[in-house]
């Protein structure tokens, strides 16, 4: 019998664009797989999304991106209508997105994560809160979105045109360079190495032709590509994420090698664009598109 797939895209997060493209790319895949297929792009209307999941699909497949699809809050919703879905459950999922307390989570499981607090706009507004050069995020957003870097000397004020709420994660800014480690169930795929033409890996170097090389598998020594699949693997199992994950490292080696690692975040729905990470990772481990996401589909599970 045809297993029965409704892939989750859209929705309304800041990161709705890149989560269109990854439901579309899901969906055609598992189509030409031998799945029967349905495409729902969710609005902000509960209503509306549990009349499209009736009859109830085997599976879910979450194509969703960033806030109310990322974070727990669709998890929870599967949960209570008691259908298979992919990636991680409701708990994991929330926190994953919740950056201050995965950061607790890490550190209790001695994964190095950059020092940094949780401040108020106002205390940030009234002068550095740590010594620059540092990092201020939102605590609970993805893809890098509302992520700047402040250097010594800049005297802008940073938060002159923030939109997402009142706090604010502030971090010490680590150099060096962008890796990232895609875990597959209970296995580390590989490292990749991002290296951006200008600026840091933004939004726009995650998601726009040409704004970043991808290094698979990361030049790096032997030692530190183990730790990190070694911290990726246990950050995933610490948060219990289930399925894919991605894990974002930044690794010093400014100093000399063999240098320093450290936990950013981890991201519990990737990408699965053209560009995205996993995919490109999985490939270099021997696992095509097609395999990946037969292989999400049929990982999808509910808590009873």
């Amino acid at each position: 019998m045809t297993k029965h797939v409704a892939v989750l895209y859209g929705g309304w997060s800041s990161e709705r664009e890149v989560s269109l493209v990854s439901g579309r790319n899901c969906a055609k895949t598992l189509e030409e797989s031998g799945y029967e297929v349905t495409l729902i792009d969710v609005e902000h209307d509960l209503t509306a999304l549990i009349a499209a999941l009736d009859p109830a699909p085997d599976v879910v497949f979450n194509a969703l991106h960033g806030r109310h699809g990322e974070d727990g809050k669709i998890q929870g919703l599967l949960d209570i209508l008691e259908i298979p879905y992919t990636h991680s459950g409701a708990l994991a999922s929330a926190l994953a997105m919740d950056k201050p307390m995965a950061k607790r989570l890490f550190a209790a499981a001695a994964i190095p994560c950059p020092d940094g607090r949780i401040v108020r706009r106002e205390e940030l507004a009234n002068g550095p809160v740590i010594d620059p050069p540092y990092v201020i995020k939102p605590p609970n957003e993805g893809s890098s979105v509302g992520v700047r870097i402040v250097l010594e000397g800049d005297n802008r004020p940073p938060l002159d045109d923030w939109p997402f709420g009142d706090l604010v994660l502030v971090e010490s800014y680590i150099p060096g360079r962008e890796l990232t480690v895609g875990v597959m169930g209970d296995r580390a795929l590989g490292v990749t190495e991002l290296r951006t033409h200008e600026g840091f890996y933004d939004y726009a170097a995650k998601y726009e032709e040409g704004r970043a090389t991808h290094l698979c598998p990361a030049p790096i020594p032997d030692e530190i590509a183990d730790l990190a699949m070694e911290y990726a693997l246990k950050a995933h199992e610490t948060l219990g994420c289930r399925g894919v994950s991605r894990a974002d490292l930044r690794y010093d080696d400014t100093g000399g090698q063999p240098g320093d690692l450290y936990m950013l975040e981890i991201n519990t729905q990737p990408g699965m664009t053209p560009l995205s990470l996993v995919p490109e990772v999985a490939a270099h481990a021997g696992i095509d598109f097609p395999q990946l996401v037969s292989w999400i589909v049929e990982d999808a599970s509910c808590p009873r």
